[in-house]
């Protein structure tokens, strides 16, 4: 089954501060605030949540197809995808803008200054869903604003069961915009935060939501999850992990690993486990795209996690 992926696709620059912020910003002086960073480390990252889930994807050897809007500067990114075997069908470039990317500044207490820049994200828009029978199932994850509201519409359209992941372009939107994707949607897949975010500018209970959806997932870090789904509320352990190093990009294995659960049909309980796994395989690296890992080592992790088999 092909799923279609919506998203960005992004470069992370991220660099690290050996000092505290705290010990170089005077909170009484913040209106002429002008301060500068050595950053002895530096490294590049390639992100975007389109590309990180079709790259987990690929590890479960699912069939994930990336859309999403590049920039001028997106070769080392598109020779990548290449080099991975992941389908650059619906990858377009924009040759007037750069690429989306993200400017991360983290001191030595974890705090973080982030900088982001839409780039070519913006024209997400440009992009449509095919209607030409190829796609079984999709995701509308963080995107340019017209872009997510358009593929909303257009997977609707189309008839092609999709999940709505909001993510970081959640406060883009209104309550009866929200309402629009959710009522659209096939699966909606958020985050505690995000689902306290929505019930807030919906007015409706997490209950209310997923009675609107086949299933409503929500994320606890290293809580775990819960799947609202057939009117239960099942709870999904995480799987253990050994040496947890960097949460980037763990909320987009979570999704790859719901995403094929779904698309091979798998139990509910099944498609949680199997989402836990791919995160805690991926939180004990640092980027979101530097773990690896197949289909054969995943299911032995999901053994020993969970005592029995995903396939």
């Amino acid at each position: 089954m092909s799923t279609l992926v919506c998203g960005s696709i992004a470069y992370d620059s991220i660099m690290v501060f050996d000092g505290r912020f705290a010990d170089h910003i005077l909170p009484h002086q913040v209106h002429i605030l002008n301060v500068a960073f050595l950053v002895p480390e530096l490294r590049r990252e390639f992100g975007g949540c389109a590309g990180n889930i079709a790259y987990n994807a690929k590890l479960l050897e699912g069939d994930a197809l990336p859309m999403a809007t590049v920039g001028r500067d997106s070769q080392p990114y598109l020779d990548r995808l290449d080099q991975l075997g992941i389908s650059r069908r619906f990858v377009r470039q924009v040759d007037t803008s750069f690429t989306a990317q993200a400017f991360i500044t983290t001191d030595a207490d974890n705090n973080q200054i982030t900088a982001f820049h839409p780039g070519a994200m913006s024209e997400s828009h440009l992009n449509q869903i095919p209607d030409d029978g190829t796609i079984q199932l999709g995701i509308v994850a963080p995107d340019g604003r017209a872009g997510m509201l358009q593929h909303a519409e257009q997977f609707a359209a189309r008839q092609i069961p999709f999940m709505f992941d909001p993510g970081q372009g959640l406060p883009m939107f209104s309550g009866d915009e929200l309402l629009g994707f959710i009522t659209r949607s096939t699966y909606l897949a958020v985050n505690d935060y995000e689902a306290k975010l929505l019930t807030d500018r919906t007015q409706l209970t997490i209950d209310q939501l997923a009675r609107k959806v086949r299933a409503l997932i929500v994320t606890f870090g290293g809580s775990g999850s819960q799947i609202y789904v057939d009117g239960k509320v099942l709870q999904v352990p995480v799987a253990p992990v050994s040496n947890p190093m960097d949460p980037t990009g763990c909320g987009d294995a979570y999704r790859a690993g719901l995403l094929v659960g779904i698309a091979e049909t798998m139990d509910w309980e099944t498609i949680g486990r199997l989402a836990a796994t791919m995160g805690s395989i991926k939180i004990e690296h640092s980027g979101g795209q530097n773990h690896t890992a197949n289909r054969a080592s995943i299911g032995e992790r999901f053994h020993e996690a969970f005592g029995y088999r995903p396939w």
